[in-house]
């Protein structure tokens, strides 16, 4: 039998994906299930950008493309950041990839070595630690509190820093908390990066869908000494509804971003170059659909948080970015139903899939086992309906 990698060891299928594919396969056998855990937008992609795709292929933009994408989207994405960022970068710091997610997973094979120190605030997107291993490195997980906002002081990012450390992540807003950091905040925990020397990775995936007024902020925006130590991620995905299409992108270094771009030579080559296309027009294009996704998911949150804290042994803050609630089920542990005790968040995932056609996913992988993922990505019927549900199944639990 053949000896997988050893590098293997630990690494399984993305909880989230697995969750939903377990929901759809219920859906299809005709059970009435109602899913929290998918992480994309529930509206589809905006016409513009759809018609851009097709204009590209009329026109044949259907072969090989420079690996680290076509100029035009290079220069969108730089046009992007002076305009929502205040940053300025030349073509050979941007990188565009096949998905947000490609673009970390290149960026962690770029800069680390074996035994490398990735520092990542807990509660985390699922991937980063695992990405982390897959490149030689160790994540030295920071937990935040829910009482703090899930914001990871520059106290903790300091105590947490060794010879080893070469990178800190800041995903703001967060995946699965939607906790965003402040301008003031963002400039503190630069600081610290700065006397260690660290890389700063900056994921702002999220950073158009804000709520109650709030600005998102990019750390390589404090100054210019932190932005030339700082990688920007970010992509299409959730902000114009495009996650099928992958397309990410990456600014920093052109050292680094030289070296992404060789990894992805040998491994991907270039991203769809239709995607490509239609990515120039969502950056470049009319910006309103945002804005009105934006003020939907906004009126979701406010009714899932409410409806979840109106449940007995269930709380949440009221998250300010992307469109997770990460609600908090420690209320619940202990309790039992059917036979069956509540010992932790997989427990609870299990049961109110099981019990009431709800799909969460479990706080564990994120690395809190205390909570569940819950995504408003989906209609305001759905987000009613299923925090009723999610209240009767855990009215069941003694």
């Amino acid at each position: 039998m053949i000896k997988l990698s050893g590098r293997l060891a630990g690494l399984e299928e993305s909880v989230t994906l697995a969750i939903t594919a377990k929901a759809r396969a219920l859906k299809a056998e005709g059970k009435d299930i109602i899913g929290f855990g998918a992480g994309e937008p529930d509206c589809d992609t905006p016409e513009n950008i759809k018609e851009a795709a097709i204009k590209a292929i009329k026109d044949g933009q259907t072969k090989y493309t420079p690996v680290g994408g076509i100029n035009e989207l290079k220069d969108a994405v730089i046009g992007k950041f002076e305009r929502d960022n205040r940053l300025q970068y030349s073509r050979e710091e941007i990188i565009v990839s096949c998905g947000g997610k490609h673009s970390i997973f290149n960026l962690f094979q770029s800069i680390l070595d074996h035994g490398d120190e990735v520092i990542i605030p807990a509660p985390y997107w699922v991937s980063y630690p695992v990405m982390v291993m897959l490149g030689g490195g160790v994540p030295r997980v920071v937990y935040t509190k829910e009482s703090e906002g899930f914001r990871m002081s520059p106290e903790a990012f300091e105590a947490h820093i060794s010879k080893r450390t070469k990178a800190v992540v800041i995903n703001s807003p967060s995946n699965p908390t939607g906790a965003a950091y402040t301008a003031a905040e963002l400039e503190k925990l630069a600081d610290v990066a700065m006397r260690h020397k660290l890389l700063i990775v900056s994921d702002e995936i999220y950073e158009k869908l804000t709520y109650d007024g709030l600005a998102s902020s990019s750390i390589a925006s404090v100054d210019d000494e932190v932005k030339k130590n700082t990688m920007v991620l970010n992509g299409v995905s959730k902000a114009y509804s495009m996650t099928g299409w992958r397309i990410g992108y990456a600014a920093g270094p052109k050292e680094i971003v030289k070296a992404m771009t060789n990894i992805q030579s040998q491994s991907t080559s270039n991203p769809t170059s239709i995607s490509q296309w239609a990515a120039v027009e969502a950056l470049n294009g009319p910006q309103e659909a945002v804005g009105v996704m934006t003020k939907e998911f906004e009126k979701r949150r406010n009714a899932m948080v409410d409806g979840l804290n109106a449940i007995p042994g269930v709380s949440s803050i009221r998250p300010q970015g992307a469109f997770y609630v990460f609600a908090n089920i420690s209320g619940t542990l202990g309790r039992r139903v059917d036979g069956k005790t509540i010992n932790g968040s997989v427990d609870m995932a299990n049961y109110l899939l099981d019990s009431a056609g709800i799909a969460v996913v479990p706080g564990e992988p994120f690395g809190d086992d205390s909570f569940i993922r819950l995504s408003y990505a989906t209609s305001m019927k759905n987000v009613v309906d299923g925090v009723r549900r999610i209240g009767e199944a855990v009215g069941e639990l003694k």
